[in-house]
């Protein structure tokens, strides 16, 4: 449930007329504007000199080599992003090359991932062949079967395996280029032209593709152009055969459910077809249920867990549908006089707490981003760009949310305790509890011996709207009526369909048993889900809306009436538009159907049990009506910020710190995330060369570290030895007795060490090697001293690895090695 029922209603924003003279402030700023700079290296100069406070886009590297280029900033490095290629695997009546695996699986040899990092990229990055890159919290999960890939720039090996491949089709190579049925074999390379690291890798890959003997077309576009092409055009019409992607973490997420699912498998409509049932569409059943299992909790152990994912990755990278090149390390800036930066582990300085938690010497925040408007905003299919989710981040509260440092799950807006009996065991449903019927168009109380894997109780902190009204259950409910309503096909008729958010809330919704109101702010949810984290439980089952019920209800009718679609796919197939509740001729839809609702007295269908008094929905509707008239757009929420104006032609959007009483976070609530102490390897002692037969002694300082793990690997035979260490003070030695290495043969080893601290999941990374000898040889102690944290830039965060990861791989090392320690 989780996700889907964040995100079906999580579109807000808002701005409303009130006395604040009295308010506490909830934000240190009364304001945030940001303003679109496509040039990077004018918003650098703008950030500089104090016009811009952020920039919201990487830097190059070479703008911010020394210090004079950093006079009148802060940098800040930050990870996980990445870049892939999507590749169409269609196929048409037209022949298409990459309809076939072995040609698509090529392309991983065809690209120089090196390359990539260390030109394109300015050494800023790390080579990724799957979506859990180093710097995400699953690698080592995954390290043993990515390392079995041992993909390298090979550009003669993928000639060789299409040169085959295209042989046992019946194609002929004629004067160096390539033709089935005599017609050039054409590849159409989409190329976003509006970043330069993927534009070069765009033209690279169409130079290597072109040596090959294809014809290649190259089309240059940017996201806008890219939902037209890519997402909105029928795979098999072959519109395009290769996309250069980017990709930016919104957050820092310890056990990660949907991400797979997202970036291998058909049915979270990521994939090519989008689950447009009038599109051809890429299926992969093993995918699918992989996936599903880890998003629906579908295991009974973390191991099982595990194999999900690692059997996940491997069919992903095996299919090469999407291929992974790089994750990147981006370098955001801020003005010097600004304090109060929360630079999130994933998301990074646009982390949602940097604008509520900054401060400076005046009252308005101002941030360049790169576009200001690139997708439709609404709650359910909408906000899907990196743009608008800063933005969104800003102007909603969810109900929980991902610690910044520890990728765990965190209350917000909604307070819980969880029960489970899970794996196994079942808790009964209490009679009164009650699911949304879509077949009977009502609420149903559960049958009798209802039970479910796990409860939870969430204590809601309800606030009002930005447009006055108070959140209430009725928002609760009508959210949980949205997910299951929309999340069920009835037959090939429904019109509460859409083909990207239904496949996705069908997993969720299959999940849940029923829900007991037990008063005006306390909810009890019930779900067959279980999950070894119960914060992981508490994320799933909860229920919560970003969005008044009425806007929800009157999107609904506007959909069902066919004027717009809630997913991009379903505009394009259906040529309506794309529901976006910022522009004001979708704003004024919706303020019709909510008039029709007044002068109607309607009630929805989801609300008709509830008692209310007429006057109660059309005060709902009065002050949402008015809200849209107001401010010429339809984003309503409850976060910290309000929307208050949205001006295409200067390419800016304000929000207005919403400074009502009933909201419950005050300013500093956040400050909390400014400042964390990092894990540190200060200094390590080690002899160079080891006697065969003698002990390896390593003296290690550390800072705000509770734990040392090392791995001990011989380059020859590859044996390894590794262990985790609890350890006390600032200095720790280890001792490696001979008879560990035993079976170590003659020649060079290598040593990684992490310091690990328990509260900030991003350890210190070193790595050094020594000599193993049979004869004794006399070299000098080597020394590895880190006299200046701040200037380990990459080593530091090319390793960030979750203890319990950690865990995991020790133990599943020392049970293939049983004689190591």
């Amino acid at each position: 449930m989780r996700k889907m029922l964040v995100v079906i209603l999580a579109l807000s924003i808002v701005s409303i007329i009130y006395d604040e003279s009295f308010a506490e402030k909830n934000t240190f700023f009364d304001s945030v504007k940001f303003i679109q700079y496509l040039d990077e290296n004018t918003a650098l100069e703008e950030v500089r000199n104090g016009n811009l406070d952020a920039y919201y886009y990487t830097i190059s590297p070479d703008r911010l080599d020394n210090n004079q280029a950093k006079k009148g900033l802060q940098v800040f490095d930050s990870t996980g992003g990445s870049y892939s290629i999507l590749v169409n695997p269609a196929e048409s009546e037209k022949f298409n090359p990459f309809s076939d695996k072995d040609i698509r699986f090529a392309l991983n040899y065809l690209v120089d991932r090196k390359l990539i990092v260390n030109e394109l990229m300015g050494g800023y990055g790390i080579p990724s062949i799957s979506y859990y890159s180093p710097t995400n919290p699953e690698y080592l999960t995954i390290i043993e079967q990515l390392e079995t890939f041992n993909f390298k720039y090979n550009p003669s090996l993928a000639e060789k395996i299409i040169t085959d491949t295209l042989k046992e089709k019946g194609a002929i190579k004629t004067n160096g280029k390539w033709e089935m049925n005599n017609m050039p074999i054409e590849i159409i390379v989409f190329i976003r032209s509006d970043d330069p690291v993927r534009k070069s890798i765009g033209e690279i890959l169409s130079t290597e593709l072109e040596k090959i003997g294809f014809t290649v077309k190259k089309d240059f576009g940017d996201l806008n152009k890219a939902f037209v092409v890519i997402y909105g055009s029928n795979p098999a019409d072959l519109k395009w055969s290769i996309y250069t992607e980017g990709w930016n973490s919104s957050a820092f997420v310890k056990y990660d459910s949907t991400a797979l699912g997202q970036m291998y498998s058909p049915w979270f409509s990521y994939m090519p077809g989008f689950n447009d049932p009038t599109y051809w569409n890429y299926r992969n059943d093993k995918l699918d249920e992989l996936t599903q299992k880890i998003y629906t909790g579908d295991f009974e152990t973390s191991k099982q867990r595990t194999e999900l994912v690692q059997e996940a990755v491997m069919e992903g990278i095996n299919e090469s549908v999407r291929i992974f090149l790089a994750s990147k390390i981006d370098q955001y800036v801020v003005n010097e006089k600004v304090h109060g930066v929360v630079n999130d582990f994933g998301a990074g300085v646009p982390s949602r707490f940097t604008p509520i938690n900054a401060k400076s010497d005046h009252d308005e925040f101002v941030i360049g981003v790169k576009q200001i408007y690139q997708g439709a905003w609404n709650p359910v299919m909408g906000l899907t760009d990196t743009y608008s989710r800063h933005i969104w981040g800003i102007i909603s509260d969810p109900a929980t949310f991902k610690h910044p440092f520890t990728g765990e799950t965190f209350p917000v807006r909604a307070n819980w305790q969880v029960e489970t009996k899970g794996p196994e065991g079942k808790i009964a449903l209490p009679q009164e509890a009650k699911t949304w019927n879509p077949s009977l168009q009502k609420w149903s109380h559960v049958e009798e011996n209802s039970f479910a894997t796990s409860k939870a109780i969430f204590d809601f902190k309800f606030s009002n709207w930005h447009n006055g009204e108070k959140i209430d259950m009725n928002d609760i409910l009508y959210s949980l009526y949205f997910t299951i309503e929309w999340g069920t096909q009835l037959d090939k008729n429904d019109k509460t369909f859409d083909t990207e958010f239904t496949p996705r809330a069908a997993q969720s919704i299959q999940t849940i048993k029923g829900v007991n109101v037990i008063d005006e702010d306390t909810i009890e949810v019930y779900v067959d889900y279980w999950h070894f984290d119960e914060g992981e439980i508490a994320e799933w089952a909860s229920i919560w809306s970003t969005t008044p019920w009425e806007i929800t209800a009157a999107m609904e009718e506007a959909v069902i009436d066919g004027k717009m679609s809630f997913s991009r796919s379903g505009a394009t197939s259906k040529n309506v538009n794309w529901l976006s509740l910022i522009i004001p001729n979708d704003a004024n839809t919706i303020k019709n159907y909510l008039q029709k609702f007044k002068d109607s007295n309607y009630i929805p269908q989801a609300l008709k049990e509830n008692n209310e008094k007429i006057d109660h929905y059309n005060n709902r509707y009065d002050s949402s009506i008015k809200w849209i008239e107001d401010n010429n757009h339809a984003v309503i929420s409850n976060g910290p910020f309000y929307l208050e104006s949205y001006s295409p032609e200067s390419r800016t959007i304000k929000v207005k710190a919403f400074d009502d009483d009933s909201y419950p976070f005050k300013k500093g609530e956040w400050e909390k995330f400014e400042r964390i102490d990092f894990p540190l390897i200060k200094k390590i002692d080690m002899e160079k060369t080891i006697q065969k037969g003698d002990e390896l002694i390593l003296i290690i300082e550390t800072q705000n570290s509770d734990s040392l793990l090392y791995f001990i690997t011989n380059n020859l035979n590859e044996k390894i030895i590794t262990d985790k260490i609890e350890i006390q003070g600032t200095k720790t030695t280890i001792n490696i007795p001979s008879e560990y290495m035993k079976d170590f043969e003659v020649g060079a080893n290598n040593i990684k060490i992490f310091a690990i601290s328990n509260s900030v999941l991003k350890p210190d990374f070193h790595e050094m090697s020594f000599v193993l000898t049979s004869d004794k040889i006399e070299l000098p102690v080597d020394t590895y001293e880190n006299t200046e944290f701040s200037n380990k830039k990459h080593e530091y965060w090319i390793w960030i690895i979750p203890i319990i990861l950690i865990i995991g791989i020790i133990a599943y090392l020392k049970k293939r090695n049983q004689s190591n320690p």
